[in-house]
C-alpha cells in the first residue's frame, strides 16, 4: 500500500512541477479570437475601479463578435472598380444578411470620419450596395476591397469596450 502511495505522490509531484513550469511560459492568446477579446475586456473592466457593473453587457460584445465572424466568413461581396473607388454589392439572403444590415450602416460613417472618403449605402430587401470613393485614393480603396474596408480604422477596440460597458449599441 505504501508503494502505491509513493508512486501516486511521485506522479502528483511531477505533474505539479510541470504546471508551475508551464505557468512560467504562458501563451499570450487565451484561445479563439472572440474569447480572447472578451477575456481582455473583462480584465480591463476588473482592473478599473470605476466600472459600473450594472451597465456591463458582455453579451452585447459577444453578439457583435459573432457578427464580425459572420461578416468575415459568410459575406459574399461582388466588387466593381470605379474610377474613384469601389462599388460593392452584397446579397442579404444568407445568415449574414442581418449582420450586414447591422454593421454596414454603423461602419460607413465611421470610415468617412476616419479616412475622409465618401461612403454611400443603398439598401433594398435583397441586397446592399456600398460605394466607397475618394478622388485621390481609388486604388487603395479597390485594393482593400470589402473586408479591408470593414477592418479599416482604429475605432474597433474602443467600440468593443463601449459595447461591453453598455455605452453603445450596434
Amino acid at each position: 500500500m505504501l508503494a502505491g502511495y509513493a508512486i501516486a505522490q511521485s506522479a502528483h509531484d511531477e505533474n505539479h512541477g510541470h504546471q508551475v513550469k508551464a505557468a512560467q511560459h504562458l501563451p499570450t492568446e487565451p484561445g479563439q479570437g472572440a474569447f480572447a477579446s472578451i477575456a481582455e475586456i473583462a480584465a480591463l473592466l476588473a482592473a478599473d475601479p470605476g466600472t459600473d457593473w450594472k451597465r456591463v453587457d458582455i453579451d452585447a460584445l459577444q453578439a457583435h463578435l459573432v457578427d464580425m465572424d459572420r461578416l468575415v466568413t459568410l459575406a459574399r461581396p461582388a466588387n466593381e472598380d470605379l474610377q474613384d473607388g469601389l462599388r460593392i454589392t452584397l446579397p442579404l439572403d444568407g445568415p449574414e444578411g442581418a449582420t450586414l444590415l447591422r454593421m454596414l450602416p454603423a461602419h460607413g460613417p465611421v470610415l468617412e470620419a476616419e479616412t475622409g472618403w465618401t461612403s454611400d449605402l443603398e439598401i433594398t430587401e435583397t441586397w446592399i450596395v456600398w460605394t466607397v470613393t475618394s478622388p485621390t485614393e481609388a486604388l487603395r480603396i479597390q485594393g482593400l476591397g470589402f473586408f479591408g474596408l470593414m477592418a479599416t480604422g482604429d475605432h474597433h477596440r474602443a467600440h468593443h469596450l463601449a459595447l461591453a460597458t453598455g455605452e453603445m449599441a450596434h
